[in-house]
């Protein structure tokens, strides 16, 4: 990842409270030559996903064809995530997006939006709206809508 996304990233997960700790699990994409068989890597990226992520945690999967949700909406996910003291795992996929074997997996699918955004993008973007979501929730005044 280039630095940038870190340095946000790890920006918006200093602000979190203790209690709603978050922990990024990054698994390495697969290199991808002159001629690359896509499907074959998608399926082995997925594959890897899936090893990664308890199985006991509520699995969501970002896809554009999913839910579509707003801040607020995801406010009120976070809240039952939280009151039902859920571990989360949110999956962003790689630039070929993710295999439908992990589509088919994760209990939920959500998209941020449907414009299509790089996956380093998106890792920032949904940092950001856990943490807009969170503020919501808290009623503090980060959240000015």
């Amino acid at each position: 990842m280039p630095n940038w996304v870190e340095m946000a990233v790890d920006d918006f997960i200093r602000r979190f409270p203790p209690e709603l700790k978050i922990k990024l699990i990054q698994i390495p994409l697969i290199k991808r030559g002159k001629n690359p068989d896509i499907k074959r890597i998608m399926r082995d990226e997925g594959l890897k996903i899936i090893a990664a992520i308890p199985a006991k945690n509520t699995q969501i999967a970002l896809d554009v064809k999913g839910k579509k949700v707003t801040t607020e909406t995801l406010s009120q996910i976070l809240k039952i995530w939280i009151e039902q003291g859920q571990d989360v795992a949110i999956v962003i996929g790689g630039p070929d997006g993710l295999s439908e074997d992990v589509l088919k997996v994760f209990s939920g699918k959500i998209s941020l939006s449907d414009l299509t955004f790089p996956h380093t993008l998106v890792k920032v973007m949904l940092v950001e709206q856990l943490y807009r979501a969170w503020s919501i929730l808290k009623n503090h005044p980060y959240h000015r809508a």
